[in-house]
């Protein structure tokens, strides 16, 4: 083999070597940049790529995906000066792969150092309690802070999550007591809401039962008083009656009215419960004059049949009634 040819084969590696040397395929996912004598000239995106060898070189190869970095754990003072311990994860993705590769030296570690700082920043500005309930605000706060600085490095924050908020040990203790302080007194404030409730409706039931009774009263009294007036008025009429027969020189109704009272009242005094011996004198002619007075009423008013009906009656020996005053059994 003489010399032209070795040149030959060695041109001819040369320049496939060139080829392969100018042809990038860059991955779905990824941007590389491109620099010339060291010095940036252009972004390759995914495919097939072309540069000029020996001249152009790779500078970075940059992932544009969304990533996600753990931020790791640290101590924070509240406002209140309650120490805890808080972690979180930041997802963040790149949309300027020259800006990421030369205006930031690391971008994970910047990120993570920047969003510890902030966590502190914020949660140092707030209350215990408020550090515990608001994890959204805390969330978006750091967000909108640390996507604010992050933007010249061509990168875009999506979120920031605060994973674990530990409070000390004996805190956790405290505010268990609290919390069941607070629902000891809830439970007080209902169970006394409920006695309230129920006296309430209580009294109003006896309120609406006195009413009601009251009300019955009254119309009881009103229908005794209405009974007592008719009773005064008929014997009003029974009275004004005899009077006029008296007046008109009729003795038997007058012989009838007063043996009506006398048997009336004779029959009140052996009912009456408080008494149990009874004494009392009683006329047998009197009562035969009351009989012979109901006569001659009968003969006035019915004829002579029930007039002669009543004259028998009258002649029939009267039974005198037992006047003998009974034991009592009590």
């Amino acid at each position: 083999m003489s010399g032209f040819d070795i040149f030959a084969i060695a041109l001819l590696l040369l320049v496939i070597l060139t080829l392969f040397a100018g042809v990038k395929t860059v991955s779905q996912g990824y941007d590389w940049t491109i620099e010339r004598f060291g010095k940036y000239t252009r972004t390759l995106g995914p495919g097939l790529n072309l540069i000029i060898p020996y001249f152009d070189r790779v500078g970075r190869k940059v992932n544009m995906m969304e990533q996600v970095i753990d931020i790791p754990q640290q101590e924070v003072i509240t406002k209140d000066n309650a120490t805890v311990t808080v972690d979180g994860v930041t997802f963040y993705q790149v949309f300027d792969a020259a800006k990421a590769s030369y205006e930031v030296s690391n971008l994970n570690q910047a990120i993570v150092t920047l969003t510890m700082t902030n966590i502190r920043s914020v949660m140092g500005s707030m209350d215990l309690d408020q550090v515990l309930s608001h994890r959204d605000e805390i969330n978006e706060r750091l967000l909108r802070v640390v996507d604010a600085a992050v933007s010249p490095w061509g990168v875009k924050v999506n979120r920031i999550e605060i994973k674990d908020i530990v409070p000390p040990h004996d805190l956790v203790e405290a505010m268990g007591r609290q919390m069941k302080a607070e629902r000891v007194k809830r439970a007080d404030i209902l169970q006394a809401e409920g006695q309230r409730q129920s006296e309430i409706l209580r009294a109003e039931g006896a309120k609406q039962s006195q009413i009601l009774q009251a009300e019955g009263r009254r119309e009881a009294a009103f229908r005794d008083a209405e009974a007592r007036e008719r009773s005064a008025e008929a014997e009003a009429r029974a009275t004004e009656m005899v009077s006029n027969a008296i007046a008109s020189g009729d003795v038997a109704s007058l012989n009838y009215f007063i043996a009506d009272k006398y048997i009336k009242a004779f029959g009140q005094l052996a009912e009456s419960p408080n008494q149990k011996i009874i004494m009392l004198p009683i006329e047998a002619t009197g009562m035969l004059g009351s009989l012979a007075g109901i006569g001659e009423i009968a003969k006035a008013t019915f004829g002579d049949t029930a007039a002669s009906a009543a004259a028998s009656t009258s002649r029939r020996p009267p039974s005198v009634p037992n006047t003998t005053p009974p034991r009592s059994t009590t």
